[in-house]
């Protein structure tokens, strides 16, 4: 067997792994089944995607390339600032998805920068616009994954958004490549992810809401409708994915980092969920009111 295959496939088995015992009640039961009350779900969430945000931001910081101006040493100051803004509403108020200004302005915030990537390249090319689209992409993404899953303290119970999630956001990656692998025609940009065809892209949508349905009729204690979540998952995921390569191909750069074995980088891994998560959240504060 190919040895980087081998690496590819342990690597990820290992990182999946992580991730379901950091988002789910398991990581917790496995560890105080070790030692009785050890720890809560809750804070390997939050170390989880403090962990992801950090190596984001390295990896992100790496791949703008800062000058020598001020701009590369306020980078982690901002970012950890915004994040300790949201973690502690998290953990002490709680995220009750009202809706706040701030939230909506964040979002709006996150699509300016994605409209400038595209648009404006040339304004990332400054210190400036670099700071500011690295703040933008990986601070506010990872600081809404915070208020995604509720946790009761009273029974101790951690809820499993983000866990559907990753699993909506993997299955509409998979279905759109296998979709565009077999029936792809019509390239969606050619120059920024050849492989990327619209034929993909529907299957990866159609395949994507009959996984989302079956989560909303099993889990009904999931917050808001999962087909409409699942619809936005499959329609916002690709989206995701060409932001970081469009990023990346402005910079001249093939990886945001090699942190994952034969996988790269944090950003490649999470380039689907930055975008995905401000959007869910988003809907989590419409449904509300719908």
């Amino acid at each position: 067997m190919d040895k980087n295959l081998i690496q590819r496939t342990l690597s990820g088995i290992v990182y999946v792994a992580i991730i379901v015992l950091c988002v789910t009640p398991l990581g917790a039961q496995l560890i105080n089944s070790i030692s009785p009350d050890l720890v809560k779900q809750q804070y390997l969430y939050f170390g989880l995607i403090t962990f992801l945000m950090l190596v984001g931001t390295w990896e992100c910081v790496k791949i703008v390339q800062f000058g020598n101006g001020y701009e590369k040493w306020v980078v982690l100051p901002l970012i950890a600032f915004i994040f300790y803004l949201f973690a502690k509403r998290y953990f002490n108020y709680g995220f009750f998805f009202d809706f706040r200004l701030s939230e909506i302005l964040a979002v709006v915030l996150i699509l300016i920068a994605v409209v400038t990537l595209f648009k404006y390249p040339n304004e990332l090319y400054y210190d400036s616009g670099k700071l500011i689209f690295t703040v933008i992409y990986v601070a506010l993404p990872f600081s809404f994954a915070l208020g995604l899953p509720k946790f009761t303290s009273y029974d101790n119970t951690f809820s499993l958004e983000v866990l559907f999630l990753f699993i909506l956001i993997w299955s509409s990656d998979t279905f759109a490549y296998l979709t565009g692998k077999f029936f792809g025609k019509h390239k969606m940009a050619p120059k920024i992810s050849p492989k990327k065809t619209w034929e993909g892209y529907i299957g990866g949508v159609v395949l994507t809401l009959v996984l989302s349905y079956f989560i909303e009729q099993y889990h009904s204690d999931l917050r808001g409708n999962w087909m409409i979540v699942g619809f936005l998952v499959a329609a916002f995921a690709p989206l995701g994915d060409l932001v970081e390569s469009q990023l990346k191909r402005n910079f001249g750069v093939k990886d945001s980092g090699n942190i994952i074995p034969g996988h790269g980088g944090v950003l490649d891994r999470l380039d689907s969920f930055l975008i995905c998560v401000p959007v869910v959240y988003l809907y989590f504060i419409l449904a509300k009111f719908i």
